[in-house]
């Protein structure tokens, strides 16, 4: 049994959640705003409380905020609610120390776990109070993007590397920025840098500096990337494709917490937040002998997974409505049919290719209304599902049945290669064989 605090402005929903509170077998206290429940835990022996985000007066975050500042008050962990749930007041409700933020209504479950999951964690220590975060255009409300978003608040209160990973166009960059700047450097440097953009002779230089004479072209000194960055965020995009004599070099940077220029004897101390991304199956590349296991573990302290869009169908609607509304002078609207029409895409681009598609739609199309007919052309067909094989030849629809189950199983393993050949009950070289036979490499 434990003793629990709900503050919430709302009567009915203070009393229905004190009801199955109590039916769980806890006692509870109520308070109906912001500064009372501030008094009662602190004056109360509390070990979890319920926090509404909008009330008058002072709302949950400008609590967790007064919270967060008192150094005497005791570690309760804090679920947040809120009816109108954002990528934004997420993050901040995460980066000032929240236990979890969940979205009214919340059911008997999901109460129990909720509980139950910060009972186990009241000894976990506070997190420190973080500037807020603007993450400008990081979409989506699924239950994979709102576990993305508690993640990033939970990484901007630490300054430990962070590895992103997700499919090419799933918004991993657009992650990175939100990180810098729910942090508390977000006043400083973001720098971000494409590994596999920068020819291999010339990383090294242009991460770490060099001085003038260096090599031949070294007409001036030039402080790399690391230095530009420092005391603020570097973003290491594509770190999978980095050549394995530079990912040495840059793992004694990590540990050293210092560059040496190229051409110079005198190692430069920094400062600086390491966020890596990348859309390669690391532990691949490390098995393959491509990328050093040590590196992996310095970097993937606190990793982020971004789902391709094919694994949150729900979020297409938000990201195609909010595009096509952007501009004021050409606002469209998606018929029911074409949104159908776009829920059943497989989106290899991720969000970037929805992005382009309606942005194309809103110059393209003439009518307010997109409809299906509108996609046409900038959408290839849907791909065949095994109840249309029966018309096909035996060879043909025992290989769009193969295609199908190897789609699924990969889907299922959120692209993970070597599950999905576990999945299909074959050895992950064959996997691999058919993904270039079926055009899926």
């Amino acid at each position: 049994m434990a003793q629990i605090l709900i503050i919430d402005d709302d009567h009915d929903f203070r009393a229905t959640l004190a009801a199955t509170l109590v039916s769980l077998g806890h006692e509870v206290t109520m308070a109906d705003n912001a500064s009372d429940g501030l008094h009662k835990l602190d004056a109360d022996d509390i070990d979890v409380a319920f926090l509404d985000y909008r009330m008058p007066g002072m709302d949950g975050l400008s609590l967790l905020r007064v919270r967060r500042h008192d150094t005497t008050a005791s570690p309760v962990p804090i679920i947040m609610l809120t009816a109108f749930a954002s990528a934004q007041n997420t993050i901040d409700a995460m980066r000032l120390g929240a236990f979890d933020h969940l979205i009214k209504p919340i059911g008997r479950q999901e109460v129990a776990s909720a509980v139950a999951r910060a009972l186990a964690a009241v000894d976990m220590p506070p997190m420190s109070t973080m500037v807020p975060a603007d993450d400008g255009q990081m979409l989506g409300a699924s239950p994979a993007m709102r576990q993305v978003h508690k993640r990033i608040g939970l990484a901007a209160a630490t300054d430990v590397p962070v590895l992103i990973t997700g499919e090419t166009g799933t918004g991993k960059e657009m992650v990175a920025r939100a990180l810098h700047h729910a942090s508390d450097r977000a006043g400083q440097a973001f720098v971000a840098v494409n590994c596999a953009a920068i020819p291999p002779d010339l990383l090294e230089s242009e991460l770490f500096g060099h001085v003038k004479g260096a090599f031949s072209g070294a007409t001036s000194d030039r402080k790399g990337y690391f230095r530009e960055a420092d005391r603020g965020t570097l973003l290491l995009d594509e770190i999978g494709d980095m050549p394995l004599a530079m990912q040495a070099k840059l793992l004694r940077v990590l540990q050293e917490g210092e560059v040496t220029p190229l051409g110079s004897s005198r190692p430069v101390r920094i400062d600086v937040r390491i966020i890596a991304a990348t859309h390669r199956f690391i532990e691949e590349r490390i098995a393959a002998g491509e990328f050093r296991m040590d590196l992996f573990y310095r970097l993937n302290v606190l990793p982020i997974e971004l789902l391709p869009l094919r694994e949150r169908v729900e979020d297409i609607a938000v990201i195609a409505h909010h595009v096509l509304g952007a501009d004021p002078l050409r606002r469209k609207v998606l018929a029911d049919t074409a949104l159908a029409r776009l829920e059943q895409h497989a989106w290899p681009g991720n969000v970037r290719e929805l992005r382009n598609l309606m942005e194309r739609c809103r110059v393209l199309v003439p009518g307010p209304v997109i409809e299906v007919s509108d996609l046409d052309g900038m959408l290839p067909p849907t791909t065949p599902t095994t109840s249309t094989t029966g018309d096909l030849p035996l060879p043909d629809a025992v290989a769009e049945l193969e295609r199908s189950m190897i789609v699924q199983a990969l889907a299922k393993a959120s692209g993970n290669r070597a599950e999905a050949a576990r999945r299909l009950g074959i050895r992950r070289q064959l996997l691999y064989r058919k993904l270039v036979d079926y055009g899926l490499e």
